[in-house]
């Protein structure tokens, strides 16, 4: 089953990859601000998920360049990398930025988690 989500993946042209990930308007403004910042020329975003945390997966977001068997996302002006693994987990995440004074940054809205910690870094589907 997980093969057939593979070689769907691979078959799919990059604009049909945009229901991967949703990203709000907030979101892409700060991910737009945050690479004209950093000016290493061809960066987009790089989402991720890794082992760890208070309830077994974290999160990993960064401003990376594109690398060999990614999946690609394009977005509101930039592209959106994530490895084959994180992109089911991924799967109608929304990506959402806060910017107040206080629990300002990136915010994951993930309606699979079963749980999550205090801190919003973690999560166990």
């Amino acid at each position: 089953m997980c093969y057939g989500f593979w070689w769907k993946i691979e078959k799919m042209n990059t604009t049909e990859l945009k229901d991967v990930i949703g990203v709000t308007e907030a979101a892409a403004r700060e991910v737009k601000r945050l690479i004209e910042e950093d000016g290493r020329g061809e960066m987009g975003l790089r989402l991720g998920i890794k082992g760890g945390g208070c309830s077994g997966l974290s999160y990993v977001i960064d401003l990376d360049a594109a690398k060999d068997n990614d999946i690609l996302q394009p977005s509101d002006g930039f592209d959106i990398y994530m490895d084959r693994k994180s992109s089911l987990y991924l799967k109608d995440v929304t990506l959402d930025f806060e910017g107040g004074l206080q629990d300002r940054g990136f915010k994951f809205i993930n309606p699979a988690a079963k749980n999550t910690c205090g801190c919003g870094t973690s999560f166990s589907v």
